[in-house]
């Protein structure tokens, strides 16, 4: 992998090529495929696997820095490769999937840019994180296992080269057991349903449902299994890795959205005015009201992170501090997208200003957990009963 501050810079042009077909994608709900192009020649899908297997080695804050720098350009890239990374950050730390699998996985990634995801969220189910048992089965046949059943919200679905799936295991057991299976994205009876092209948000990040139909899955893919009940195997550690991706991601977007604003009113000279609005109090202390929101939310997303690794001691006790980056970034990106489509007026209502793509991209994040009333709840009764 190059130099981190290299791997920014190939960020930013990224960005603004990504930039340049956002809108046309979200226009057409499209899946931006020259875009998944770019990150694996960019070898950003790299970034999480560990060293020892020529990956980056990257940390929670490089992670986040570009996921941030690229949803400058496009949030539903930005947000596809922000599900591949966190998922392998964080196994990089835990190391709870398989050994043969893992390294398998690293390998190819580093050598070819696999991207991967998890898919755990059902129909009939919702969220994982609020608790309940996969309705997806994986039936033990000869060799593996067969899987059937459907995925909601599988991100970057036509990308995806594994796709790891909770299901549960048929078979007598005394609790239901769940396993994560890595399954190909290309194999027979994997079915992406193109329901999500006309979202109201991140309407190009093919967030699909995804339909498995007797697919079969060898043994050496199942890559972790749990009993109901049963305690983690490993310690229960915040979910660093997904909340500063998710946060990192909205953040870009309220970057974007007070540089495109700042721009508009450079240049926006009304007739009657005379001059650019730029020059005017009222829009200058919005333009304050947004970069301060934006300040706020960054750095407690940098030092967040920065904790995480520098005094991995403490991580133990840091579950209010992701669900407070997590809760602070994306709630800054709706504020400061509303703020810039207030501001500009009709005009930002106009497709011909990204404003309003922003301000819908920007609602995405509050479905991304924790949602913000278990972020507040975990607050609350951190201050309540500190450590």
């Amino acid at each position: 992998m190059p130099p981190f501050e290299s791997t920014l810079n190939i960020c930013d042009a990224l960005a603004l090529q990504f930039s340049e077909r956002a809108d046309q994608h979200d226009r057409d709900g499209s899946f931006p495929f020259e875009n998944v192009s770019d990150l694996r020649d960019g070898r950003l899908p790299a970034l999480t696997v560990p060293r020892e297997y020529e990956g980056g080695g990257g940390t929670v804050l490089e992670m986040a820095r570009v996921l941030q720098h690229l949803a400058r350009g496009d949030a539903s890239t930005a947000l596809g490769l922000a599900m591949h990374l966190h998922v392998m950050g964080q196994q990089s730390e835990c190391r709870t999937w398989a050994q043969e699998a893992y390294e398998v996985l690293c390998r190819e990634i580093v050598l070819r840019g696999l991207l991967v995801n998890s898919a755990a969220s059902e129909p009939d189910m919702g969220s994982p994180s609020r608790g309940g048992v996969p309705a997806t089965t994986a039936t033990p046949v000869e060799g593996g296992y067969r899987i059937n059943g459907r995925k909601s919200w599988v991100t970057f679905a036509p990308a995806l080269d594994y796709i790891f799936t909770s299901a549960t295991i048929s078979g007598d057991f005394s609790r239901a057991v769940v396993g994560v299976f890595g399954v190909a994205g290309n194999a027979a009876g994997v079915k992406i349903l193109n329901n999500w092209s006309t979202a109201l948000s991140v309407r190009a990040s093919g967030s699909c449902e995804i339909e498995y139909r007797d697919v079969f899955v060898p043994s050496r893919w199942l890559v972790e299994t749990r009993a109901i009940g049963d305690p983690p195997r490993t310690p229960a550690l915040p979910p660093a890795w997904s909340a500063c991706a998710f946060a990192a991601v909205y953040l870009g977007v309220g970057e974007a959205a007070l540089a495109s604003f700042a721009s508009y009113a450079r240049k926006r000279i009304p007739s009657a005015l005379g001059k650019p609005i730029a020059e005017l109090p009222t829009v200058q202390r919005v333009i304050g009201q947004m970069d301060v929101t934006l300040r706020a939310a960054r750095a407690a997303l940098y030092d967040a992170a920065r904790c995480w690794s520098e005094k991995p001691e403490q991580r133990s006790r840091m579950a209010s501090d992701f669900a407070a980056v997590k809760y602070l970034c994306t709630n800054a990106a709706v504020t400061v997208t509303e703020l810039a489509v207030r501001a500009a007026g009709a005009n930002g209502l106009d497709r011909r200003l990204p404003l309003e793509r922003y301000f819908r991209d920007a609602r995405a994040g509050l479905m991304h957990p924790p949602q913000d009333d278990l972020a507040l709840e975990l607050m609350g009764r951190q201050v309540l009963n500190p450590l």
